[in-house]
């Protein structure tokens, strides 16, 4: 009973230090960056959900998909987000074990929620192109609210997998982590344990969880474009793709940033890139996605329109 307490303890006092950068000077100006980044990440996110919630024009369920990835993207950015802000302004740059393991646990449930809410997307897409007539029959709030909390319920599931899989694992030696915030491949360079059950684990979760969902996306493409093509009028083709633009361009960013990331041989990891990679789809991503779907969507300025207005007569 004492070793086991003594083990807790050990492990509650253990910190893990990240690893940034070997350029000092460079610590300030990349937290002016990333402040401003995250700042749009929350005005952009929070904007899109109030918008959604409070104009009834866009209670359907593309917006309410839209909405949660809002949401997801708002959470996802601001798990990392404000331990990375404050590590480029102090000199010990660390976690606690238990926080690492939560912030790992966390950014894997909105990385996957992520991603099964652009499949689920893309199949909300296909059915409102393919069978407008029956779109709000079939798409009911029901069935949408129980898509939803399928997708969480996934989320929270494989986050458990593999939190516990990484951290069952040995941390003896350097408790520097090469990254900027608690990532699986991270870890696993850090560890001193033997790691091939957790990659075989990895390949094959991260295999049948983008893989499929990517195949899915495109497969729902290929009968979306088939279905627009069919499209007589050259209005309603040029609306119905534009559409589908902002979804595909955020599945391209989001998915190929993954497959890059997660599907590759263990030899070929190189930190350095990886965090570049990582900054892209943690950080970047959920800054670009309600730029990306409300730039050229009409509705949504139509919303932002209504709302200033409101917001300038009551002032």
């Amino acid at each position: 009973m004492e070793i086991v307490q003594l083990w807790l303890l050990a492990i509650l006092s253990l910190n893990i230090h990240y690893h940034y950068t070997d350029r000092p000077e460079l610590q300030v100006p990349l937290f002016g960056v990333f402040l401003v980044v995250y700042a749009i990440t929350l005005v952009g996110n929070g904007g899109m959900i109030f918008l959604i919630t409070t104009d009834p024009r866009l209670h359907t369920p593309m917006y309410f998909f839209l909405s949660n990835l809002s949401f997801c993207d708002l959470c996802y950015s601001s798990i990392i987000s404000p331990q990375m802000l404050q590590n480029f302004l102090t000199e010990r740059k660390s976690i606690s074990y238990t926080a690492c393991a939560v912030q790992l646990y966390l950014s894997i449930i909105f990385a996957d929620i992520e991603c099964l809410l652009l499949a689920v997307m893309a199949y909300d897409r296909y059915v409102a192109i393919s069978n407008l007539l029956l779109y709000t029959v079939t798409m009911s709030r029901q069935l949408c609210k129980q898509l939803v909390a399928g997708v969480y319920a996934v989320g929270l599931v494989d986050s458990m997998i593999y939190t516990c899989f990484t951290f069952c694992l040995s941390f003896c030696s350097s408790n520097i982590i090469n990254h900027f915030f608690c990532d699986i491949l991270p870890l696993l360079a850090l560890s001193c344990s033997d790691t091939r059950i957790n990659e075989i684990v990895m390949f094959v979760f991260m295999s049948c969880i983008i893989v499929s969902i990517f195949v899915t996306v495109l497969l729902s493409y290929v009968y979306i474009i088939s279905t627009i093509l069919q499209i007589r009028s050259a209005e309603g083709r040029r609306k119905a793709f534009s559409t589908c633009t902002f979804h595909l361009t955020v599945v391209a960013l989001y998915f190929g940033t993954l497959l890059f990331m997660y599907l590759r041989p263990t030899s070929s990891y190189f930190m350095d890139t990886d965090k570049v990679a990582s900054v892209f789809y943690t950080l970047v991503i959920p800054m670009l996605n309600p730029l990306i779907y409300s730039l050229r969507n009409t509705e949504v300025k139509d919303a932002l329109r209504k709302a200033m207005n409101k917001l300038l007569t009551n002032s």
